[in-house]
């Protein structure tokens, strides 16, 4: 991923994500489906994308699914020992980091009442939009917002606690209260699991933050993406594998919008 930044202050990235599979055997067929196509959204512009797979694929077909991602299903049907899929994207970005103070300053409670009564003008949606946040403050399948979970953020969640505060404390508390342990859990470790180890990647840390707010009635959402990392004074920027992290935020709808945190660094953007 390389970056520049326009006249216009928005910043220009060239994002590359290459998947390379290798087989010990030849393979007869491989069929996959890509979610790496960035997004169009108001503070994001996809300039230009292509997506290519080696071996050149018999059958392709783009698809958008139930939450708005571009995803393209492939099949290959020639022998291989190799596949690579690679993903080119061109993007201007123009989000900023948000501050508490500079979001609205409505309680999480009242944020809460808003999506159960259902009133349009709180919420500022309309019936489709109302129905996509309910649906997001409910279980799933990877977040269980439980007991156990519920008594950990009890914490964060003061009486009429502005919102913006409140996504600071639980991001803030993930951060200082949980170690980050590559490998020391699966796609199946349960919230409850997490808090009682004390220890998980991002991916878990996202995961508990959506099922705190969860937990208390507020619509929360996953999303993953890259994060463009600094390097330290007096060396060169890296690219390729060593220069690409990949960040899984969580995002809290409040009126007016989507705000996205990243629970292992604590960080927020402003966003829809």
């Amino acid at each position: 991923m390389s970056t520049s930044t326009p006249d216009d202050g928005a910043r220009e990235y060239d994002l590359v994500h290459r998947t390379t599979y290798t087989y010990t055997a030849p393979v007869t067929d491989s069929y996959g489906r890509t979610v790496t196509t960035p997004r169009e959204l108001p503070d994001q512009h996809v300039v230009g994308t292509t997506l290519t797979v080696e071996p050149t694929p018999s059958d392709v077909a783009e698809h958008v699914d139930w939450f708005g991602n571009r995803t393209t299903y492939f099949g290959v049907t020639e022998p291989h020992e190799r596949l690579v899929v690679t993903s080119r994207s061109r993007l201007l970005v123009s989000r900023r980091a948000a501050s508490p103070g500079s979001l609205p300053g409505i309680g999480w409670q009242e944020t809460a009442r808003a999506v159960v009564d259902g009133d349009l003008s709180d919420v500022r949606t309309d019936a489709a939009g109302l129905g996509a946040l309910r649906e997001a403050t409910l279980p799933s399948r990877h977040v269980d917002p439980s007991e156990q979970v519920s008594a950990w953020a009890a914490a964060s969640f003061a009486p009429e606690a502005p919102l913006a505060v409140v996504l600071a404390d639980l991001a803030h508390r993930i951060r200082t209260e949980l170690t980050y342990r590559s490998g020391s859990t699966t796609v199946g470790t349960t919230q409850a699991e997490l808090l009682a180890q004390g220890a998980g990647v991002c991916q878990d840390f996202a995961h508990l933050m959506i099922a705190a707010l969860r937990a208390y009635g507020l619509p929360a959402r996953y999303a993953s993406g890259y994060i463009e990392t600094r390097p330290p004074a007096g060396r060169e920027k890296l690219r390729g594998r060593t220069r690409r992290t990949r960040g899984c935020r969580r995002g809290c709808r409040v009126p007016g919008g989507w705000r996205s945190t990243r629970p292992t660094t604590s960080s927020s953007t402003t966003g829809t």
